[in-house]
């Protein structure tokens, strides 16, 4: 997949073996650390990442659930349940990175 974030391209420049190592480690814990299915995993990293306001990376998620085939309404309900935990502010600006407001 193509960087989504200039800043993502820069730093895999400047850093190749630290980025080697990140993507290592990620994929890991992604493929082989435990039960969940795919599905399920970037369902997680949507919602992590949304409660946790980086954009640049819940951005980077949505697109790669898209490609593997996440359904959105599962994306929906994954960010509904901020509401609950983080507030309806942090539901929004995550649902707003989702598409929805456009």
């Amino acid at each position: 997949m193509e960087d989504l974030h200039s800043i993502f391209t820069q730093f895999k420049k400047e850093f190749p073996s630290v980025h080697e190592k990140c993507e290592e480690l990620g994929q890991e814990i992604h493929t082989n650390a435990g039960p969940l299915s795919e599905s399920t995993r970037w369902l997680l990293k949507i919602a992590i990442s949304a409660a946790a306001g980086h954009r640049r990376a819940l951005e980077t998620h949505i697109a790669k659930a898209r490609a593997a085939g996440v359904p959105e309404e599962e994306m929906k309900h994954a960010l509904l349940l901020l509401i609950s935990t983080c507030g309806f502010p942090t539901f929004m600006e995550a649902f707003d990175r989702l598409g929805a407001g456009t």
